[in-house]
């Protein structure tokens, strides 16, 4: 049953919380709140994190005047209560689907979301691009950027604040802070504290005291000086953020509507320079099942409102393949005490838990920062360490530069397992792991594996475990495996060789990574119509099996090439081969199949996958275009 939200339903716009009094924005928090665990139970998505914002995002939405004020939302998974009051209620319920409301803010989506994101850190950059073309053009418009502590891991949050001073006098950033062990404990007093330092009086007492302390020698006006941010330090902690040039608010209690709208008040007016207003909340704040759960339900399937309980997902034979890899690593590292596994924030969601469970002192989460990740494995394995650096194909582009500069060319054996590779459905473009293959393929001397199953994957982590003089990497998908079995303890690949997996004369398949089961299909498919067809799995993209290639090109009128990833990736690299060895010039037909030149928007995996052409049929429809045959000709055709 729908919740009851007889105030909710009278805001079709932020414009229409500004005349409500404290106690209508309680209730209209509290209507939101409802709202939004509704919605997620029938869409599944971020859940924790938007109910521990609830009350902050009515605050923000009475306080300022969005549009025309920029609220920008860090990463953006808390941003469903956001999109409920913006004008979005209506299509709520459609998140994270085909056609739907994206789970992340989204710039072609609504005016209230002036920058899209969904990779963290990036707000106070972008919030200070806002303020610097304000600045340029005289408005005076607010600009307010909202990110949590976690995000406060990555180096980039840190770089904007340190630029931030220099770049504008009138800038609000938002730390929510939904860790409590961090922050000192909240009540009527910190909020008196932040409500006192942030207002108008004590600013002025405060420059009185700055303007008087100029006049006295440097030495007494720097022990001013530090005296009282140190005063003020002692009972907020804002020391730290006042050394980057901000002005320190906090902490205050997030849940606390009175003190949340008077000290947002307050810091829309200080236009001298940029203020750090700490908000103390608590994720999964109002219901009770994600109060309780250990990650206060920060992702949910569909769920039952009343219990709490997830739907479960359709039962598998076979495991996923983020648990073989961890499975395999931790039976390597039993054997090896060299080998150690780095995550950056993600111990879970890339199977590393469990190797931390097996091995905690060999297991490092760096916290939201891909750069150190990455740089931090490269220093390991300078030293004679086996460091298996697992990161999200999309989130290790954030640490590109230092593959290149840190590992690559340095020949490190850094090996990196790149978990989401391809299409990830519900997250859409912002996590899908397409580009991995061009730029990890890239670099001279990396070892590049796509496995084409669970099998597959064992043995890709044990060649990585075995290379020991350069770089390493191979990308496997979300979800679960195909069901073949899995070795005991998987033997390795011999580095730059594929395997023919059915042998025909007509058509060539070369498959890299999981799409090999949808080649055999298409194979099938494409017997049923008189042509003989070779499946190929190259499992690896560099070095290349250039024999193989060599060989499928001299003994087929066509060769298809198929991969989960971007064009300029595998397909390309086998283009390039064909062409140094002269294979293009006999009339051989080469298709290249990649994911299509456009970011697709979230749906199902399956439906992605076939509007992408990279599905069985798709495969067959490109095979009978190269040969110029229809479906009609093709059944009297014989190799």
């Amino acid at each position: 049953m729908a919740p009851n939200t007889p105030l909710l339903d009278k805001v079709s716009s932020p414009a229409d919380t500004r005349a409500f009094s404290i106690g209508e924005l309680r209730q209209l928090a509290d209507e939101l709140r409802a709202e939004t665990i509704d919605a997620v139970s029938q869409t599944g998505g971020h859940l924790g994190a938007g109910l521990g914002v609830v009350e902050l995002t009515v605050a923000l939405h009475h306080v300022y005047e969005t549009p025309k004020d920029i609220l920008i939302w860090d990463v953006g998974h808390q941003a469903y209560p956001h999109k409920i009051l913006t004008g979005r209620r209506d299509r709520i319920r459609t998140l994270r689907q085909g056609g739907g409301l994206s789970g992340f803010t989204k710039r072609a989506e609504s005016e209230y979301d002036p920058f899209g994101a969904a990779h963290a850190a990036t707000s106070i950059s972008a919030a200070l691009g806002f303020c610097a073309a304000r600045d340029q053009d005289g408005r005076d418009n607010s600009v307010v950027a909202v990110i949590g502590d976690g995000s406060m891991s990555a180096g980039m949050a840190y770089e904007a604040m340190n630029n931030a001073c220099e770049t504008t006098g009138r800038l609000t950033v938002i730390l929510n802070d939904n860790d409590m062990s961090i922050a000192p404990p909240v009540g009527g007093m910190s909020a008196y504290m932040a409500r006192l330092v942030s207002g108008g009086g004590y600013q002025s007492l405060r420059r009185v005291g700055k303007s008087v302390a100029k006049a006295l020698p440097r030495p007494l006006q720097e022990a001013a000086r530090k005296a009282e941010e140190f005063a003020r330090g002692m009972v907020t902690g804002g020391t730290f953020f006042e050394e980057l040039g901000f002005y320190y608010v906090g902490p205050i209690d997030g849940h606390d509507m009175d003190a949340l709208v008077h000290v947002l008040q307050n810091a829309r007016n200080i236009t001298d320079k940029p203020v750090l207003v700490h908000v103390v909340t608590q994720k999964g704040k109002g219901y009770a099942p994600a109060e309780s759960a250990a990650d206060k339900h920060h992702a949910v399937a569909k769920f039952d409102v009343v219990t709490g309980q997830q739907a479960k997902p359709a039962q598998t034979h076979a495991p996923s393949y983020t648990k073989v890899f961890a499975t395999q690593l931790v039976k390597l590292a039993e054997q090896d005490p060299r080998i150690v596994a780095i995550t950056a924030a993600m111990p879970s969601g890339t199977g590393l838990d469990l190797f931390g469970q097996r091995f905690p002192e060999r297991t490092f989460d760096v916290g939201i920062a891909e750069q150190h990740a990455v740089t931090f494995a490269a220093g390991l394995a300078a030293d004679g360490m086996k460091p298996f650096c697992a990161i999200y194909s999309t989130f290790l582009q954030r640490g590109y530069d230092q593959v290149v500069h840190d590992v690559a060319i340095q020949r490190l054996p850094v090996r990196f397992a790149m978990d989401r590779a391809g299409l990830v459905g519900a997250d859409g473009p912002t996590h899908a792991g397409s580009f991995d293959i061009g730029f990890m393929g890239a670099l001279p001397g990396m070892v590049l594996m796509g496995p084409a199953d669970e099998a597959e994957l064992a043995r890709a982590v044990a060649t990585a475990a075995a290379i020991d003089d350069r770089p390493s990497a191979f990308r496997y998908p979300r979800g679960e495996g195909v069901g073949v079995e899995l070795p005991e303890l998987a033997e390795p690949f011999e580095i730059g060789k594929g395997r023919i997996v059915r042998e025909g004369t007509t058509v060539a398949i070369l498959s890299f990574g999981t799409r090999l089961a949808e080649s055999l299909r298409a194979a099938d498919l494409l017997a049923a119509r008189g042509l003989s067809t070779t499946v190929a799995d190259a499992r690896f993209a560099k070095p290349l099996d250039v024999e193989l290639i060599l060989r499928l090109a001299r003994e087929h009128e066509a060769l298809i090439t198929v991969e989960e990833g971007a064009m300029g990736g595998f397909g390309s690299f086998v283009l390039q081969a064909l062409a140094e060895h002269g294979a293009l010039d006999r009339g051989l037909k080469v298709r290249v199949l990649t994911l299509p030149d456009i970011f697709q928007d979230q749906d199902k995996p399956d439906l992605m996958y076939v509007e992408a052409g990279l599905d069985a049929d798709g495969i067959v429809r490109t095979a009978l275009a190269a040969l110029g045959v229809s479906n009609v000709a093709a059944k009297g055709r014989r190799a």
